[in-house]
């Protein structure tokens, strides 16, 4: 007969609690993909905020762009106008405005763009609107277009001005020529140079007092500017380094990487590859793996028992060369051998089968496999 249960106490907040849960269960998370209230799925896309910034720059982008095309189309109407002048330019521009017009209409009615709006109730977490990475790559491609539009826009605007006015185009061309002359050279007009005459000369020859080109000076200044901030930030705040400490601390990060590369090297050590370890300090890592792994069927001076070999006789039954012993520590043998590549890294068997091979003669189990002359 089943024992019948022990009541419990409950208090009145707890079946309160319970009877809140079941009428009122908490919403359930929600998830990368979720359903709107209207029907429609809705999925945010994992990179949706940058997405959405960029759209907002792109966006940006175009009407900035839109809005250069509509001021030199309108200049390039007047222009043309105002001599009634209407050659193959006027129709081509008609044409590239058609075009625009036509790439707006397919925008606005959502043929371009896969954007997905949302509708009042489709929110998640407040987006209105979800930006693919296929919408971006559109926006750019428009923005691609729009700016090649706004360089046939100005290449047709200074052709018909050069037509239309070619004495004020011309005027303006020698203007930003002396303007850059001005900024570079900063050189005196050939009728003006007996201005700047010094008084001497020899054999004919005279000297002018030209000026510095203006970018050489504001070169000079700025090395002045940066000596008084390298000297304020190395040798008055000294929160910098100075050249002796920077190559210290370059040695020091140079010689932690090199350690860090040879441990690495060190791991990747095989059978094809090992090499025999003298060095103390390996063949005491050695002794001490061997001590921790191997006394049990070798004994302590691995000089054998009635479960392994004599190791310090000149008998070898898998071979005496670190390879071969490399290779019966990592992979085990038939005759009771275990493996210790699961135990061990490639360095410590490495450090292992050296201490091994570095063993005193110890007498012991009787001797196995051939005699091999060390």
């Amino acid at each position: 007969m089943a024992s019948a249960m022990t009541p419990q106490d409950v208090t009145k907040e707890q079946i309160d609690a319970i009877f809140s849960y079941i009428e009122n269960p908490p919403p359930p998370p929600v998830t990368a993909d979720t359903t709107s209230a209207t029907g429609r799925e809705v999925v945010i896309v994992p990179n949706y905020e940058k997405n959405l910034t960029l759209f907002y720059y792109l966006i940006a982008g175009i009407v900035l762009q839109l809005i250069v095309i509509l001021v030199m189309t309108s200049s390039t109407k007047s222009l043309v106008e105002y001599k009634n002048k209407r050659d193959a330019h006027s129709g081509g521009l008609k044409n590239w405005i058609i075009l625009i017009g036509v790439m707006s209409s397919i925008a606005a009615g959502n043929q371009t763009l896969a954007l997905n709006f949302m509708q009042p109730g489709e929110g998640v977490d407040g987006h209105w609107l979800l930006v693919e990475d296929g919408d971006i790559y559109m926006m750019l491609a428009l923005n691609f277009i729009l700016l090649l539009l706004v360089l046939h826009f100005r290449r047709t605007f200074m052709d018909i001005a050069q037509i239309i006015r070619p004495n004020q185009v011309e005027r303006i061309a020698k203007r930003r020529a002396s303007r850059t002359k001005k900024v570079l050279t900063d050189a005196v007009p050939i009728e003006e140079e007996h201005t700047i005459l010094m008084h001497h000369e020899y054999d004919g020859i005279k000297e002018l007092d030209n000026n510095l080109p203006p970018w050489w000076v504001g070169g000079f200044y700025l090395t002045i500017l940066f000596a008084f901030v390298y000297l304020i930030h190395y040798h008055v705040l000294k929160t910098g380094d100075l050249q002796l400490v920077a190559y210290e601390k370059d040695i020091a990060t140079a010689e932690a990487e090199k350690n860090a590369y040879l441990e690495k090297m060190a791991m990747n050590v095989d059978e094809n590859t090992v090499t025999l370890m003298t060095a103390a300090a390996d063949l005491n890592t050695g002794k001490t793996i061997f001590e921790t792994n191997c006394v049990s069927c070798h004994n302590p001076k691995g000089e054998g028992n009635n479960i392994g070999p004599n190791l310090t006789d000149k008998n070898w039954i898998y071979g005496y060369d670190i390879k071969e012993v490399f290779t019966t520590v990592k992979y085990g043998r038939p005759n009771g051998m275990p493996e210790h590549n699961s135990k061990l890294n490639p360095v410590q068997i490495q450090q292992a089968a050296s201490y091994v091979l570095s063993l005193p003669s110890a007498s012991g189990r009787e001797p196995q496999g051939e005699i091999i002359e060390q």
